[in-house]
């Protein structure tokens, strides 16, 4: 048989050789139907049974789960039964119910597709993943309902390379290392909790791979190369004995990285570089530690609001903030104000969908219409602020308006504050994210504002190229080292620089270590990043020395095309540290 090559994404490095175990994880086939009134009553109890279930079924889960992988990993399982709580699922599905007369089965993926409507038109790539939350929790409810046993991976005795359609995070937590090498998926993105839980815990995988079901048997030999989001099924001798070079060369790299998670992230003439965290719930708050990082650099505040039918509360805000801060201390927490828009804040506020929602109410723009939502959240964060290693930070300013407007709103809820006698800090430093062009455009009026900016690269490329990364026909256009969008960053760079105040960056493009000696030429000096690429970029900025990086930086911004610039970085990295380059 002749070797098959399958391509998909990149979920968590390392590179894997051993037999495939086709694990079923097809979703529950159930049928909607129409019920009588007089059945009403017993299809509620039946579905508010099978929600009891699972809320059991994961608290024993986390209990058992807590005494061997510890509480740092288990946040999934604190957002799936919260899930389980949540009146746009429960009461949603209920309402169907009743109003529908629908059985309990049919009423649940009704209310399920509704959800995952709405997270369809979240820009944010990230949060528009946990739709997929949503989703798995409403299969453990139907699995309940009919009666359907799951198989365990916690039963798998053999070595085995995983392969399924798709998998829940309760599928990665109950991973045992010792028999599980990796897996790989059909379906799935970076970004989902599967993919953010196995690179957490140093599991290879790769997925969206489409069609690699089809193509395994249990008992295959597989190739899972998680560096590049490929696996090869029957492979030949020569790619066999590739591969297994590949693969000792990586654990020794996996060993070196190790030994820099104490070590800061400093040049080799003494220039140090903070490399931070991106965290979206306060569980993660010592991850980034856990990985060499130091602090928080973005702190993504919309879980407070998504998935529910009310608003946080002020007191909500406050207890979470002070959690992340209180577990990051000493080093610092940068945690975004609201950053979607009013279709997603609360479903009893009524706001229309919006034909564009990248470019409509979202942001500040939302917070601004929506005072009393944004008072509530900055009251929140200025009382978490006596934790002295709290910043706030401002999505999606375009203008000095805007600004001028947040800046108003936070003196006023400091006065209201003072005036209660509640404690906040009252120099909290204020920063903005430069993710539109015409903020990099002003970057040196936007610097007599503020204390500090952060670029946020992912929502700055799409909107400088006119590019949707989902669009399949124009993402290979997505291109951090595009000349317009290095020139945008050496704009803003050089009006922090004139400011005389810390630059930093939280998009993907922090978090690959190609960039990490171009941005340190630059002058960013806080890279924030999915935690699992802190050891890599540390690696990169301990390489180097700052006149390289600028050297490289300088040679990057010559080039007239991406393609140019991109063949220049690697050019540089495998001509100034070949071995380096070799491993990344």
């Amino acid at each position: 048989m002749h070797e098959k090559i399958h391509r998909g994404i990149v979920a968590s490095p390392g590179i894997v050789i051993g037999r495939a175990y086709l694990l079923d994880r097809r979703k529950v086939v159930v049928a909607g139907r129409r019920i009588e009134d007089v059945s009403v009553k017993d299809e509620v109890a039946r579905f508010k049974k099978a929600v009891e279930l699972s809320k059991v079924q994961l608290e024993d889960l986390k209990k058992r789960l807590s005494k061997e992988l510890g509480k740092s990993h288990l946040y999934i399982l604190e957002t799936h039964i919260m899930l389980l709580e949540d009146k746009m699922l429960v009461d949603g599905t209920v309402k169907r119910i009743r109003e529908s007369l629908l059985n309990a089965e049919g009423a649940l993926k009704e209310t399920i597709a509704a959800i995952g409507l709405k997270f369809d038109t979240i820009e944010d790539e990230y949060l528009r993943e946990r739709k997929h939350d949503v989703e798995q929790v409403g299969e453990r409810i139907l699995r309940n309902l009919v009666g359907h046993k799951q198989e365990s991976l916690a039963n798998i005795r053999e070595e085995a390379v995983i392969i399924a359609h798709d998998l829940a995070p309760t599928d990665t937590l109950m991973m045992r290392k010792d028999k599980i090498l990796g897996f790989a998926t059909d379906a799935g993105s970076r970004t989902s909790h599967t993919a953010i839980l196995a690179r957490s815990l140093g599991i290879p995988a790769a997925v969206g791979l489409e069609t690699i079901t089809a193509s395994v048997k249990t008992g295959d030999v597989v190739i899972l190369d998680g560096i590049h989001g490929v696996v090869i099924v029957d492979p030949d001798e020569a790619t066999f004995l590739d591969y297994l070079k590949k693969q000792r060369k990586y654990k020794y790299f996996e060993l070196e990285l190790e030994k820099l998670k104490t070590l800061p992230a400093e040049t080799l003439d003494g220039h140090v570089i903070q490399l931070q965290g991106n965290i979206e719930l306060p569980e993660e708050a010592t991850s980034a530690a856990d990985h060499g990082g130091t602090g928080i650099g973005l702190y993504r505040t919309e879980f407070l609001f998504l998935n529910r039918q009310t608003l946080p509360t002020e007191e909500e805000h406050y207890k979470a903030y002070c959690h992340v801060a209180e577990r990051a201390a000493p080093y610092d927490v940068v945690i975004r104000t609201l950053d979607v828009g009013g279709d997603k804040v609360g479903m009893s506020l009524g706001f229309e969908k919006e034909a564009n929602p990248a470019l409509g109410l979202r942001a500040i723009r939302f917070c601004l219409q929506k005072r009393d939502i944004f008072r509530i959240q900055l009251r929140g964060i200025l009382r978490a602020s006596v934790h002295s290693n709290i910043k706030i930070l401002i999505p999606m300013i375009s203008g000095l308006t805007e600004l001028y407007e947040t800046k108003k709103i936070i003196e006023e809820v400091k006065a209201e504050l003072r005036a209660e006698g509640k404690a906040f800090n009252p120099a909290v430093k204020l920063g903005v994210m430069i993710e539109i062009p015409s903020a990099a455009m002003i970057a040196d009026l936007l610097a007599r504002e503020v204390d500090f900016f952060s670029v946020g690269t992912n929502d700055l490329i799409q909107y400088t190229l006119a590019i949707d990364r989902q669009n399949e026909h124009v993402a290979y256009m997505y291109e951090p080292l595009d000349p317009a969008v290095l020139r945008l960053l050496q704009r803003v760079a050089d009006a922090a620089q004139e400011a005389k105040f810390p630059l930093a960056m939280c998009g993907e493009m922090a978090g690959d270590p190609l960039y990490a000696a171009i941005l340190l030429g630059m002058g960013f000096q806080h890279l924030s990043m999915n935690v699992a690429s802190i050891p890599w970029v540390k690696r990169v900025i301990r390489s180097v020395r700052m006149r390289d990086a600028v050297e490289l930086a300088a040679l990057v911004m010559q080039q007239p095309t991406a393609l140019r610039a991109r063949k220049t970085a690697e050019t540089f990295m495998e001509e100034r540290f070949p071995e380096l380059a070799a491993e990344l």
